[in-house]
């Protein structure tokens, strides 16, 4: 495997201008708080000499890719097996009691992706898993052989914001009582069938269905809603914080957290506002930054990116 080939980082140079400042200072440390195969932290390493990195992924077989690319400078990367809401157990292990600069790539990565028996694609005919971590034990198999009508249309609509929901339940409980639903190819042939002919879609049918899934399985929104507040806490003064997701789920999250952080505390009515009362954070972009045309082309997965990026001003 050609590893320097395997994935293209989203944004890679926006990334590295907007953390700069972080990045080149004097022993500065950073999070990249979604490893992947290590593309965003080779880079920052490779740029930045004196930068040491602590990279987390729930994903043993990333985990060991990154470690493998990142072996020139493993001296500086310090890699942990945990899911990105637990930033203070791994600044823990590391010694290290905040950081300069903190990156998050969310969503699912190319290596689940491209790695058809991983389940993730509805493009490909594979077993049903979507474990990012492979050791945890829910399984969208599990899912769609056990839960009630009730929750399949819940988490259809909540996590694929899906107006077919409760049709595509139905339709999932009734093939479950005809046979078990293993495999990516069934789901699919179950969704298609049941979509009707007269609806006007946008995309395949099984995407959104499937983004739910993937998001159950791996409880994506509320790990995520834990961890951009401990990522914040964990930013030194003048520590920055990049978040790249990929579905407006995500962003709602990301856009809502920044807000607060954002904004001052202090009470209606007062006539200055105190420095205690200050906000912790300025945002570094207006609004949620796109990628450009040219990234598109050259990356198409950078299509649905959408950037927010903030700055800690104080303490507290």
């Amino acid at each position: 495997m050609e590893l320097d080939k395997i994935h293209t980082p989203v944004l890679l140079e926006r990334c590295l201008e907007l953390l700069d400042p972080a990045l080149a200072k004097p022993g500065a440390w950073a999070i990249d708080a979604t490893l992947g195969m290590g593309g965003h932290s080779l880079a920052m390493l490779t740029r930045y000499p004196n930068l040491n990195l602590i990279g987390l992924d729930r994903d043993p077989q990333a985990l060991e890719i990154a470690g493998t690319r990142l072996a020139a400078v493993a001296d500086r990367a310090h890699l942990v097996h945990t899911v990105y809401d637990g930033i203070e157990g791994a600044l823990e292990s590391a010694g290290v009691s905040g950081v300069d600069a903190i990156l998050f790539d969310l969503g699912v990565s190319s290596l689940q992706l491209d790695r058809a028996e991983r389940g993730f694609s509805y493009a490909q005919d594979a077993p049903l898993d979507m474990r990012m971590d492979g050791t945890s034990e829910l399984t969208a198999e599990i899912i769609l052989a056990t839960y009630r009508e009730g929750d399949l249309r819940r988490i259809f609509e909540d996590f694929g914001e899906e107006k077919l929901a409760g049709r595509y339940a139905r339709a999932i409980i009734a093939a479950r009582n005809e046979a078990p639903i293993t495999r990516s190819g069934q789901l699919v042939q179950i969704l298609q069938d049941a979509t009707p002919a007269a609806v006007s879609r946008n995309g395949h049918p099984a995407k959104r269905v499937f983004q739910a899934l993937r998001i159950e399985v791996n409880t994506e929104l509320s790990v995520l809603s834990a961890a951009i507040p401990a990522a914040l806490d964990a930013l030194n003064v003048g520590g920055r914080i990049v978040v790249l997701s990929y579905q407006s789920l995500e962003d709602r999250i990301i856009k809502r957290l920044f807000a607060k952080a954002t904004a001052s505390t202090a009470p209606a009515g007062l006539p200055m506002e105190l420095p205690e009362h200050a906000a912790r954070f300025r945002l570094l972009v207006r609004g949620a930054e796109l990628a450009s045309d040219a990234e598109i082309e050259e990356n198409p997965r950078a299509k649905p990116v959408r950037l927010r990026a903030a700055e800690r001003v104080r303490e507290g």
